[in-house]
């Protein structure tokens, strides 16, 4: 696969994330899943792949690795996300 279109495919999934956290939110923390497929893009990009800060969606603040690796923590102004596998 195209390095590229993997970190493109990556930030859709981000920017999907991002936009429905906020509408299962509770208490300024939501819970997100993604298919495993998704998640292992997304996890790529973040943590592999070297993507450019100014590839990623200007909302995220910061990112991690929590739960043994198995979560991905996203930090945006309003919320903590994490992003599990379904």
């Amino acid at each position: 696969m195209d390095p590229k279109l993997h970190q493109k495919q990556a930030v859709n999934h981000l920017n999907r994330v991002l936009g429905y956290a906020p509408m299962v939110a509770d208490d300024g923390a939501a819970q997100v899943h993604l298919t495993e497929e998704d998640w292992w893009v997304v996890a790529d990009a973040l943590f592999k792949m070297d993507t450019p800060e100014e590839m990623l969606p200007d909302a995220l603040e910061s990112y991690g690795l929590k739960n043994e690796n198995r979560t991905i923590h996203l930090k945006t102004a309003d919320l903590a996300i994490d992003v599990d596998i379904m």
